[in-house]
């Protein structure tokens, strides 16, 4: 344990800010997860598909802005979902 007040303040600090990370790192997730099911439907919806892709590009860039995540790692996971999503309404049309 640390002895130096500002140390143990650090610790304090670090607990809540790494609880705040984590939960926005989960949230990622759904909202990544959320457009995957919604692109590998049997009959995609357009609408949704866009609606969750938009979310979830908004967040990751959020997410990336505020340093939760790499900004590398934002691009690379959008890459993917508008892949998944453009394949899927390519495939409805």
């Amino acid at each position: 344990m640390a002895n130096i007040k500002s140390s143990k303040k650090d610790i304090k600090r670090n607990a809540k800010n790494r609880a705040r990370n984590l939960s926005t790192k989960t949230a990622l997730k759904t909202y990544v997860k959320k457009v995957r099911v919604a692109a590998s439907g049997a009959t995609p919806d357009a609408e949704v598909v866009k609606t969750t892709l938009t979310i979830a590009v908004k967040n990751l860039d959020k997410a990336a802005q505020r340093g939760i995540i790499h900004p590398n790692q934002a691009a690379r996971r959008k890459s993917r979902i508008a892949k998944a999503a453009n394949k899927a309404l390519a495939a409805k049309v």
